[in-house]
């Protein structure tokens, strides 16, 4: 059974650019995204990596949550994820 959670994920592009997206099952969207199925924005800039992922009650939070963070200016973004404990650049390409 599918569950009815949905996920706001942040990638790391080739070109050490960040993308935010939405998903109820993240892995396979990574890999739908490195495949080159993805985003246009990612299918120029593969290989991604996961960096960050927020699970959330369901489609329409994430959606919310999406369009917050991509409203954030990069260092917000490297903010968000340090406070996480995560350093973008130990993932670098």
């Amino acid at each position: 059974m599918e569950s009815n959670k949905y996920y706001v994920y942040m990638l790391l592009c080739r070109d050490q650019t960040f993308y935010t997206g939405t998903s109820n099952n993240v892995e396979k969207r990574v890999a739908t995204h490195n495949a080159g199925k993805g985003a246009k924005y990612t299918k120029i800039r593969r290989p991604v990596k996961l960096m960050y992922s927020e699970e959330l009650e369901n489609k329409s939070q994430a959606l919310k949550r999406e369009i917050a963070i991509k409203k954030l200016s990069r260092q917000q973004k490297v903010s968000l994820l340090k406070s996480h404990g995560i350093n973008w650049r130990d993932y670098l390409i």
